[in-house]
């Protein structure tokens, strides 16, 4: 799909900084970034309350305003910009969302996944936490600490050390297990 008339004058509009343009172009798109909000959370298994929604959505637009515009200016129309802005929202909610411990995190069925994060409120401490990281094996700790504690992406962590984004995931998974257990061990000894 091309780039609309009514959309190419609606972007001239904004780049140009016409009065109520910036309005307009929220007005138009502001729907579309709510679904690919709503989509891309659940399809990374977060549980979105509507005011984190909202501050999603927010973070999109401020991406899309934020260098002058940047993100608007490097938009080449050759696709529609409905197209181009699902892709740019996309990103923005994976990396914020990538970016955090979640709280509210959904395994494949639909339940609380128990493998999605740390439970780290459990935690008295980051000594705590660094305690039991040095208990793991380099690796996994190295792993656990860039996913969860520094919010790397998979593609980022396998650009820092190497490890092939598929065996990330395994890793990870084995890593929490062990930590859980023991943060388990540590808890009943108190």
């Amino acid at each position: 799909m091309t780039l609309s008339i009514t959309d190419r004058q609606l972007l001239d509009r904004c780049l140009d900084r016409a009065p109520m343009a910036w309005e307009d172009f929220v007005d138009r798109f502001i729907s579309l970034i709510w679904q690919v909000v709503q989509h891309t959370a659940h399809s990374k298994g977060f549980i979105l309350d509507a005011s984190r929604r909202d501050d999603l959505v927010a973070d999109v637009f401020l991406a899309l305003i934020q260098d002058d515009f940047a993100i608007l200016k490097r938009f080449r129309r050759e696709s529609s910009l409905a197209t181009y802005l699902a892709v740019i929202s996309r990103r923005v909610v994976a990396r914020k969302l990538a970016k955090q411990l979640p709280e509210n995190r959904l395994d494949e069925a639909g339940h609380e996944d128990p493998n999605g994060a740390l439970d780290t409120d459990r935690l008295d401490s980051l000594d705590q936490i660094e305690h039991l990281l040095s208990q793991l094996p380099p690796k996994e700790a190295e792993l656990l600490r860039m996913s969860q504690l520094e919010g790397l992406s998979y593609g980022e962590i396998h650009q820092r050390t190497g490890v092939p984004e598929n065996s990330i995931g395994p890793m990870l998974s084995r890593a929490k297990q062990t930590l859980r257990s023991l943060a388990n061990a540590s808890e009943s000894l108190r």
